[in-house]
């Protein structure tokens, strides 16, 4: 049997348990074995083929990996639902003070309540959305 037949076994079983428990190094252990495959296709010797094998899955291992930490840690830039409408100015159409009002936020008009109990905002004065409780939109 060819060298490279034998690496291209064995990425294919690198392969198998990158699909049973989703460890993406096995995946990068894989690619250095169809490297190393390649490596040998082109008639390198066996330490040669071991080296291709050792820098291409160390470098991938090096490279993806704090690349795909990264990602993973960062929140989703789209805000949808009531995460969208905090922090949205609305407009008054009625009286909000501590007890409520009616506010017309994103198009839609909303029950609203003063988020300072003691303040008040009368009908066209803009307001900042600071928070959603429920169906009523907490503003100051």
């Amino acid at each position: 049997m060819d060298a490279w037949v034998g690496w291209l076994i064995a990425a294919a079983a690198l392969g198998i348990p990158l699909v049973l428990t989703a460890m993406p190094e096995f995946g990068m252990l894989a690619v250095g074995a169809v490297a190393a495959a390649v490596a040998a296709g082109l008639g390198l010797g066996t330490v040669a083929q071991v080296l291709v094998f050792v820098v291409v899955s160390v470098a991938l291992i090096a490279v993806v990996r704090p690349v795909a930490a990264r990602h993973s840690a960062e929140r989703p830039r789209f805000a949808s639902g009531i995460d969208a409408l905090k922090g949205r100015q609305a407009v008054v159409l009625e009286r909000v003070d501590g007890s409520g009002g009616r506010i017309k936020l994103a198009g839609e008009i909303w029950s609203a309540r003063s988020l300072d109990a003691d303040r008040s905002f009368d009908p066209g004065q803009q307001v900042d959305v600071v928070e959603i409780d429920g169906a009523t939109a907490i503003v100051m």
